[in-house]
């Protein structure tokens, strides 16, 4: 067993087999569909919920873990003689960063660490990966820490949506706004900076929005290795096909994940939305 348990929120888009082989725990955020009240990733997956998004009235909203379930986390890893690394959604983004402050506040002393990783989905997901290998290997809690603060100085998530109404809806567009009532056709590429979601550019086309992501990850990373990338999307499997396939090409990276967006991300990013995430130099 390792020394460090790792934490986390379900936002992480975190592939199942990386999940399982470090142990981490997944805490669902919620989502609210209708009259139900649904744990994200696990009452509802994302082939699930988009299917049906696309038939029901109902406008999803979401809700932060709770503090009972940071509670319970926290209680299980530290009977098992563990130190504790909680890893979560950028506090811009959801309640489920103060839910965990109020959580440590009953164990005063104890070895728990804490982070807002200003970001979620696979740029968080690969914050919480380098630790978990970390941890593996051996590191003690404050080395994951370190790294993980290191991480999120060297990573970034740049994504296209189909539309912005789903930012709107869900109070999370951020300086997006000034893209509310472009054309239809008109496609917006974001990026998510300090835990905020700003706004970069609009493009004609979803291809061409694909292909902008690439060359944007590529000046910001500027050549810098490893270089790992995060490919993601909301019901738009083809597209991040090929976004996959042209990162692969252009860009070579190192490492390169793919994932779908869960539930309680995809309620606001809306389905048509790609991104790809990065995290250079470590």
């Amino acid at each position: 067993m390792a020394k460090v348990a790792i934490i986390t929120d379900s936002t992480a888009n975190l592939p199942e087999a990386i999940l399982e082989e470090y142990s981490i725990t997944v805490l669902p955020l919620s989502l609210i569909l209708g009259n139900e009240t649904l744990r994200d990733g696990v009452d509802i997956r994302p082939s699930e919920f988009y299917a049906r998004l696309k038939t029901t009235r109902a406008t999803p909203s979401t809700s932060q873990v709770t503090p009972t379930a940071f509670t319970e986390a926290f209680n299980r890893c530290l009977e098992q003689g563990q130190e504790v690394l909680t890893i979560v959604i950028s506090s811009a983004l959801s309640g489920t960063y103060e839910s965990a402050l109020q959580a440590l506040e009953s164990f005063p002393g104890a070895p728990i660490e804490l982070i807002d990783s200003r970001s979620t989905s696979l740029m968080m997901g690969y914050q919480i990966l380098l630790a978990a290998r970390a941890s593996a290997n051996g590191a003690g809690l404050k080395d994951c820490k370190k790294i993980v603060s290191q991480a999120i100085q060297n990573s970034g998530l740049l994504f296209a949506v189909d539309t912005l109404e789903y930012l709107y809806r869900g109070g999370r567009i951020g300086g997006a706004t000034r893209f509310l009532g472009t054309a239809l056709n008109i496609k917006p590429v974001l990026e998510l900076k300090e835990g905020r979601i700003e706004a970069i550019e609009r493009v004609r086309s979803q291809k061409k929005a694909v292909m902008r992501l690439v060359e944007l990850v590529s000046q910001r990373t500027n050549g810098r290795r490893p270089l790992r990338l995060g490919v993601i999307d909301a019901d738009a499997n083809e597209l991040a096909s090929v976004l996959a396939e042209h990162v692969q090409a252009t860009l070579q990276p190192d490492e390169i994940l793919r994932s779908d967006v869960s539930p309680v991300i995809g309620a606001h990013a809306g389905p048509g939305t790609v991104g790809l995430a990065y995290l250079t130099g470590m």
